[in-house]
């Protein structure tokens, strides 16, 4: 069975079409308020070191209730963390930290890492 040059360019499109497709959805931050910034206080939950996007998952009490929340923010590639400063130790299960990032439009409890220091010393370079 003889496969046309058309049929060939069609499938040659779709495998295109459907490889680039996850590098194009990664890199929106629309769901972020980037004119925004919040300032955190909380507890080191969980830090994971992981590929395209660090978390930092920060326990902090909810002024409004007084009950603890958890927030899930997301911080760069650990490529791009360790190039300014970053180690994957550097945020440990129950270190206190405060971290400001850009909140989520939606309100729920998250954001963008801007920055986040432990002890008062920031870790790495803030970025904006």
């Amino acid at each position: 069975m003889q496969v046309s040059k058309k049929m060939l360019a069609l499938a040659g499109v779709a495998v295109v079409s459907l490889a680039s497709a996850p590098a194009f959805a990664h890199h929106s931050f629309a769901m972020f308020d980037n004119q925004k910034n919040v300032t955190l206080e909380g507890t080191v939950k969980e830090f994971q070191w992981t590929n395209p996007h660090s978390w930092i998952q920060l326990v902090v009490k909810d002024p409004a209730t007084g009950k603890e929340v958890e927030y899930s923010i997301e911080g760069g590639s650990p490529n791009g963390l360790s190039r300014s400063g970053w180690k994957r130790t550097s945020l440990k299960p129950g270190d206190k930290a405060v971290a400001v990032i850009h909140p989520l439009k939606d309100g729920t409890n998250g954001g963008s890492l801007v920055s986040v220091s432990v002890g008062g010393v920031q870790i790495g370079g803030a970025r904006s």
